[in-house]
């Protein structure tokens, strides 16, 4: 799949992931939503902005914090819909053992970078990722203010 493709089927963007967090290794997993939920999520309605993921200790990889708005053409009246209930992750046993060994051999956690569609169903990227200390978010900040000054400078 090129990359317009993927730009265009992009559901919800975890923008400040990159900002505080230095990516380790990425991991596609597909998300367990009913089915006003991917109305939603298809209209625009999930954040990703405040959520992680976790692995309890049934083996089931879980994404906390991610907010789905209550689809407002829904045929059900729900009015106890909890809009950031925990959501079942759905991996392969292979990558969740995997997964439980890096997260307990170091101090990294499992951050959703983008929610996107491929071939109609709902997928969200996940990375392992490391937290950034206040003095390396400060380089990159000095780091992107260098190249587009450069860049700038260089069009005229």
């Amino acid at each position: 799949m090129n990359k317009q493709n993927k730009k265009d089927n992009m559901l919800a963007l975890n923008k400040r992931a990159k900002t505080d967090w230095q990516f380790l290794e990425t991991f596609e997993a597909g998300i367990k939503l009913t089915g006003d939920e991917v109305k939603s999520v298809k209209k625009g309605g999930a954040n990703l902005k405040a959520s992680w993921a976790v692995i309890g200790q049934d083996l089931v990889p879980r994404l906390i914090g991610c907010s789905i708005s209550r689809y407002a053409h829904s045929s059900q009246s729900r009015e106890n819909y909890d809009p950031e209930k925990s959501r079942v992750l759905l991996l392969n046993k292979k990558e969740i053992t995997g997964l439980i060994g890096k997260l307990k051999q170091k101090t990294l956690s499992l951050i959703p970078i983008k929610m996107y569609s491929k071939s109609g169903i709902i997928k969200i990227e996940l990375a392992l990722a490391r937290s950034k200390k206040q003095f390396e978010k400060r380089e990159q900040i000095k780091k992107r203010d260098i190249e587009r000054d450069i860049g700038r400078r260089l069009k005229r």
